[in-house]
Protein backbone atom coordinates (compact mmCIF):
# COMPACT_ATOMS: atom_id res chain seq x y z
CA UNK A 1 0.00 0.00 0.00
CA UNK A 2 1.54 3.36 -1.01
CA UNK A 3 2.59 5.73 1.11
CA UNK A 4 0.00 8.99 0.83
CA UNK A 5 -0.60 11.97 2.82
CA UNK A 6 -1.84 11.26 6.08
CA UNK A 7 0.26 8.93 6.92
CA UNK A 8 2.48 9.07 10.08
CA UNK A 9 6.15 9.18 9.26
CA UNK A 10 9.03 9.44 11.90
CA UNK A 11 11.47 11.70 10.17
CA UNK A 12 15.05 11.65 11.92
CA UNK A 13 18.28 14.40 11.08
CA UNK A 14 16.85 17.76 10.31
CA UNK A 15 20.06 20.14 9.60
CA UNK A 16 21.03 21.18 6.67
CA UNK A 17 18.94 19.14 3.85
CA UNK A 18 16.76 16.88 6.74
CA UNK A 19 15.02 20.02 7.64
CA UNK A 20 14.09 21.31 4.30
CA UNK A 21 13.30 17.69 3.30
CA UNK A 22 11.06 16.75 6.80
CA UNK A 23 9.23 20.67 5.86
CA UNK A 24 8.35 19.08 2.51
CA UNK A 25 6.61 16.33 3.65
CA UNK A 26 4.41 18.22 6.07
CA UNK A 27 3.90 20.47 3.30
CA UNK A 28 2.47 17.37 1.25
CA UNK A 29 0.27 16.63 4.15
CA UNK A 30 2.26 13.53 6.10
CA UNK A 31 1.85 13.54 9.77
CA UNK A 32 5.65 13.52 11.41
CA UNK A 33 7.57 12.88 14.68
CA UNK A 34 10.52 14.21 14.52
CA UNK A 35 14.36 13.82 16.40
CA UNK A 36 17.56 15.50 15.87
CA UNK A 37 20.62 15.36 17.61
CA UNK A 38 20.64 19.25 18.18
CA UNK A 39 16.40 20.42 18.75
CA UNK A 40 17.01 23.82 18.15
CA UNK A 41 17.28 22.16 14.55
CA UNK A 42 13.87 20.46 14.38
CA UNK A 43 12.26 23.78 16.62
CA UNK A 44 10.98 24.66 13.19
CA UNK A 45 9.15 21.48 12.40
CA UNK A 46 7.82 21.15 15.75
CA UNK A 47 6.36 24.49 16.01
CA UNK A 48 4.52 23.28 12.74
CA UNK A 49 2.60 20.34 14.78
CA UNK A 50 5.19 18.18 14.30
CA UNK A 51 5.75 15.68 17.18
CA UNK A 52 8.55 15.72 18.81
CA UNK A 53 10.66 12.56 19.94
CA UNK A 54 13.70 12.82 22.35
CA UNK A 55 15.48 9.82 21.14
CA UNK A 56 15.83 8.24 17.80
CA UNK A 57 14.07 4.89 18.35
CA UNK A 58 10.63 6.91 19.69
CA UNK A 59 9.82 8.15 16.07
CA UNK A 60 9.33 4.95 14.87
CA UNK A 61 6.31 4.86 17.57
CA UNK A 62 2.89 4.97 15.78
CA UNK A 63 4.99 5.79 12.43
CA UNK A 64 3.75 3.94 8.74
CA UNK A 65 7.51 4.52 7.90
CA UNK A 66 10.56 6.59 8.97
CA UNK A 67 13.06 8.27 7.20
CA UNK A 68 16.53 8.79 8.24
CA UNK A 69 19.21 11.18 6.74
CA UNK A 70 22.33 11.87 9.44
CA UNK A 71 25.91 11.90 9.03
CA UNK A 72 28.16 8.95 9.26
CA UNK A 73 27.54 5.40 9.00
CA UNK A 74 28.27 5.03 12.68
CA UNK A 75 25.29 6.83 13.29
CA UNK A 76 23.02 4.67 10.76
CA UNK A 77 24.06 1.43 12.62
CA UNK A 78 23.66 3.08 16.57
CA UNK A 79 19.82 4.40 15.20
CA UNK A 80 18.81 1.44 13.12
CA UNK A 81 20.45 -1.92 15.35
CA UNK A 82 20.80 -0.33 18.31
CA UNK A 83 18.56 -2.11 21.37
CA UNK A 84 16.10 1.01 21.45
CA UNK A 85 16.51 1.52 17.99
CA UNK A 86 14.23 1.59 14.64
CA UNK A 87 13.89 -1.90 13.80
CA UNK A 88 13.55 -2.74 17.35
CA UNK A 89 10.49 -0.26 17.68
CA UNK A 90 9.33 -0.49 14.50
CA UNK A 91 5.43 -1.80 13.79
CA UNK A 92 5.57 -5.16 11.88
CA UNK A 93 4.66 -4.08 8.46
CA UNK A 94 6.64 -0.31 9.05
CA UNK A 95 8.80 0.87 5.83
CA UNK A 96 12.08 2.45 7.12
CA UNK A 97 14.15 4.37 4.34
CA UNK A 98 17.56 5.60 5.10
CA UNK A 99 18.47 8.44 3.19
CA UNK A 100 22.20 9.47 4.65
CA UNK A 101 25.05 8.03 2.74
CA UNK A 102 26.03 5.14 4.06
CA UNK A 103 28.43 1.58 3.10
CA UNK A 104 26.81 -0.96 0.66
CA UNK A 105 27.61 -3.44 3.41
CA UNK A 106 25.25 -1.71 6.00
CA UNK A 107 22.75 -1.08 3.96
CA UNK A 108 22.20 -4.70 3.57
CA UNK A 109 22.71 -5.98 7.19
CA UNK A 110 19.73 -3.25 8.05
CA UNK A 111 17.86 -5.06 5.41
CA UNK A 112 18.10 -8.48 6.97
CA UNK A 113 17.33 -7.57 10.09
CA UNK A 114 14.69 -5.67 9.33
CA UNK A 115 13.22 -8.38 7.31
CA UNK A 116 14.08 -11.00 10.13
CA UNK A 117 11.38 -8.62 12.04
CA UNK A 118 8.69 -8.32 9.25
CA UNK A 119 10.20 -4.18 8.42
CA UNK A 120 10.87 -3.64 5.12
CA UNK A 121 14.09 -0.82 4.60
CA UNK A 122 15.63 0.41 1.51
CA UNK A 123 18.64 2.56 1.47
CA UNK A 124 17.99 5.91 -0.13
CA UNK A 125 20.88 7.96 -0.50
CA UNK A 126 20.24 11.35 -1.82
CA UNK A 127 22.14 14.18 -4.54
CA UNK A 128 21.07 17.83 -4.86
CA UNK A 129 22.82 19.36 -1.53
CA UNK A 130 21.01 22.11 0.35
CA UNK A 131 19.54 23.27 -3.14
CA UNK A 132 18.22 20.35 -4.06
CA UNK A 133 16.52 19.77 -0.67
CA UNK A 134 15.10 22.95 -0.31
CA UNK A 135 13.70 23.22 -4.11
CA UNK A 136 12.28 19.64 -3.68
CA UNK A 137 14.60 18.42 -6.28
CA UNK A 138 16.51 16.09 -4.74
CA UNK A 139 17.86 12.87 -6.88
CA UNK A 140 17.15 9.86 -5.11
CA UNK A 141 18.91 6.43 -5.70
CA UNK A 142 17.31 3.51 -4.14
CA UNK A 143 18.12 -0.31 -3.28
CA UNK A 144 15.64 -2.61 -1.98
CA UNK A 145 12.61 -4.96 -2.37
CA UNK A 146 10.52 -3.64 -4.87
CA UNK A 147 6.87 -3.77 -3.57
CA UNK A 148 9.01 -2.16 -0.33
CA UNK A 149 9.75 0.76 -3.16
CA UNK A 150 6.26 0.97 -4.30
CA UNK A 151 5.26 1.91 -1.47
CA UNK A 152 7.87 4.51 -0.38
CA UNK A 153 7.91 5.57 -4.25
CA UNK A 154 5.07 8.71 -3.32
CA UNK A 155 6.67 9.93 -0.40
CA UNK A 156 10.07 10.04 -1.89
CA UNK A 157 8.93 12.30 -4.78
CA UNK A 158 7.76 14.56 -2.60
CA UNK A 159 11.64 16.00 -1.95
CA UNK A 160 12.66 15.08 -5.55
CA UNK A 161 11.18 13.85 -9.03
CA UNK A 162 14.15 11.85 -9.73
CA UNK A 163 13.71 8.44 -7.60
CA UNK A 164 15.08 5.35 -9.37
CA UNK A 165 15.25 2.03 -8.05
CA UNK A 166 18.74 0.32 -8.86
CA UNK A 167 18.72 -2.77 -7.53
CA UNK A 168 18.90 -4.90 -4.17
CA UNK A 169 19.69 -3.39 -0.56
CA UNK A 170 23.08 -1.37 -1.41
CA UNK A 171 22.52 -1.07 -4.76
CA UNK A 172 21.15 2.57 -3.83
CA UNK A 173 24.48 3.39 -2.07
CA UNK A 174 26.85 1.81 -4.42
CA UNK A 175 24.78 4.15 -6.68
CA UNK A 176 25.60 7.29 -4.76
CA UNK A 177 29.01 6.02 -4.40
CA UNK A 178 29.62 6.05 -8.65
CA UNK A 179 27.76 9.91 -8.39
CA UNK A 180 30.38 11.27 -5.15
CA UNK A 181 32.95 9.70 -7.55
CA UNK A 182 31.68 12.54 -10.77
CA UNK A 183 31.91 15.05 -8.07
CA UNK A 184 35.14 14.61 -6.45
CA UNK A 185 36.63 14.84 -9.99
CA UNK A 186 34.25 17.06 -11.76
CA UNK A 187 34.90 19.88 -8.78
CA UNK A 188 38.78 19.49 -9.12
CA UNK A 189 38.26 20.46 -12.45
CA UNK A 190 36.65 23.14 -12.11
CA UNK A 191 38.72 24.46 -8.80
CA UNK A 192 42.05 24.37 -11.55
CA UNK A 193 39.79 25.51 -14.46
CA UNK A 194 39.48 29.14 -12.41
CA UNK A 195 42.93 29.06 -11.13
CA UNK A 196 44.22 28.95 -14.04
CA UNK A 197 42.13 31.91 -15.13
CA UNK A 198 43.28 33.82 -12.71
CA UNK A 199 46.84 33.33 -12.77
CA UNK A 200 46.24 34.25 -16.40
CA UNK A 201 45.21 37.57 -15.23
CA UNK A 202 41.79 36.65 -16.71
CA UNK A 203 38.56 37.93 -14.77
CA UNK A 204 37.50 34.26 -13.69
CA UNK A 205 33.63 35.40 -13.58
CA UNK A 206 33.91 36.59 -17.47
CA UNK A 207 35.60 33.38 -18.00
CA UNK A 208 32.54 31.60 -16.55
CA UNK A 209 30.24 33.36 -19.25
CA UNK A 210 32.09 31.70 -21.98
CA UNK A 211 33.11 28.05 -20.80
CA UNK A 212 29.54 27.57 -18.42
CA UNK A 213 27.88 27.57 -21.85
CA UNK A 214 30.14 25.42 -24.08
CA UNK A 215 31.00 21.73 -23.35
CA UNK A 216 33.33 21.99 -20.32
CA UNK A 217 29.26 23.35 -18.50
CA UNK A 218 28.35 21.03 -15.47
CA UNK A 219 26.13 21.25 -12.33
CA UNK A 220 29.74 22.24 -10.11
CA UNK A 221 30.47 24.67 -12.47
CA UNK A 222 26.85 26.70 -12.33
CA UNK A 223 26.25 26.30 -9.07
CA UNK A 224 29.31 26.14 -7.25
CA UNK A 225 31.85 28.03 -9.47
CA UNK A 226 29.97 31.53 -8.64
CA UNK A 227 29.73 30.82 -4.98
CA UNK A 228 33.66 30.15 -5.22
CA UNK A 229 34.06 33.97 -6.61
CA UNK A 230 31.97 35.42 -4.49
CA UNK A 231 33.98 33.77 -1.28
CA UNK A 232 30.70 32.33 0.18
CA UNK A 233 31.81 28.90 1.32
CA UNK A 234 28.54 28.13 3.43
CA UNK A 235 27.79 24.64 4.05
CA UNK A 236 25.34 22.68 1.82
CA UNK A 237 27.33 19.63 2.24
CA UNK A 238 29.95 19.68 4.55
CA UNK A 239 33.76 18.91 3.29
CA UNK A 240 34.20 16.52 6.47
CA UNK A 241 30.65 14.63 4.82
CA UNK A 242 32.40 14.54 1.38
CA UNK A 243 35.30 13.09 3.10
CA UNK A 244 33.58 10.51 4.57
CA UNK A 245 31.97 9.68 1.45
CA UNK A 246 34.85 9.37 -0.38
CA UNK A 247 36.83 6.87 1.61
CA UNK A 248 33.83 4.49 1.44
CA UNK A 249 34.22 5.16 -2.24
CA UNK A 250 37.93 4.32 -1.89
CA UNK A 251 37.57 1.34 0.53
CA UNK A 252 34.69 -0.01 -1.88
CA UNK A 253 36.49 0.15 -4.98
CA UNK A 254 39.77 -1.27 -3.70
CA UNK A 255 37.46 -4.33 -2.62
CA UNK A 256 36.30 -4.63 -6.21
CA UNK A 257 40.21 -4.75 -7.00
CA UNK A 258 39.33 -1.10 -9.37
CA UNK A 259 41.78 1.68 -9.66
CA UNK A 260 40.19 5.54 -9.34
CA UNK A 261 43.73 7.41 -9.06
CA UNK A 262 41.13 10.91 -9.72
CA UNK A 263 39.04 9.48 -6.53
CA UNK A 264 42.42 9.31 -3.99
CA UNK A 265 43.65 12.92 -6.12
CA UNK A 266 40.70 14.60 -5.05
CA UNK A 267 40.25 12.97 -1.40
CA UNK A 268 44.36 14.27 -0.88
CA UNK A 269 43.51 17.16 -1.40
CA UNK A 270 39.83 17.52 0.51
CA UNK A 271 42.14 16.08 3.16
CA UNK A 272 44.23 19.18 3.44
CA UNK A 273 41.67 21.21 3.55
CA UNK A 274 40.30 19.86 5.98
CA UNK A 275 43.27 19.67 8.19
CA UNK A 276 43.57 23.80 7.21
CA UNK A 277 40.50 24.47 9.59
CA UNK A 278 37.77 24.21 6.71
CA UNK A 279 35.83 20.64 7.73
CA UNK A 280 32.74 22.41 8.38
CA UNK A 281 32.59 24.89 4.79
CA UNK A 282 30.83 23.56 2.02
CA UNK A 283 32.85 21.16 -0.25
CA UNK A 284 33.13 24.23 -3.00
CA UNK A 285 35.54 25.76 -0.29
CA UNK A 286 38.35 23.39 -2.31
CA UNK A 287 39.08 26.88 -4.29
CA UNK A 288 40.49 27.84 -0.90
CA UNK A 289 43.52 25.89 -1.62
CA UNK A 290 43.85 26.81 -5.24
CA UNK A 291 43.62 30.49 -4.57
CA UNK A 292 46.53 30.24 -1.71
CA UNK A 293 48.54 28.71 -4.24
CA UNK A 294 47.88 31.00 -7.18
CA UNK A 295 48.83 33.93 -4.34
CA UNK A 296 51.72 32.00 -3.21
CA UNK A 297 53.09 32.03 -6.89
CA UNK A 298 52.92 35.82 -7.11
CA UNK A 299 50.04 35.69 -9.84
Amino acid sequence: MALEPGAVIGFVGTGVMGGAMAGHLMDAGYVLRVHNRTREKASHLVDRGAVWCAKAGEVADGADAVVTIVGYPADVERIYLGDDGLIARARVGALLVDMTTSTPSLAVRIADAAAARGVHALDAPVSGGDVGARDAKLTIMVGGDAGAFAEAEPLLQVMGPNVVLQGGPGAGQHTKMANQIAIADTIVGVCESLAYAEAAGLDPARVLESIGAGSAGSWQLTNYAPRMLRGDFAPGFFVKHFIKDMRIARDEAEAMGIALPGLLLALDLFEELARTGHEDRGIHALYLLYRERVRAAGR
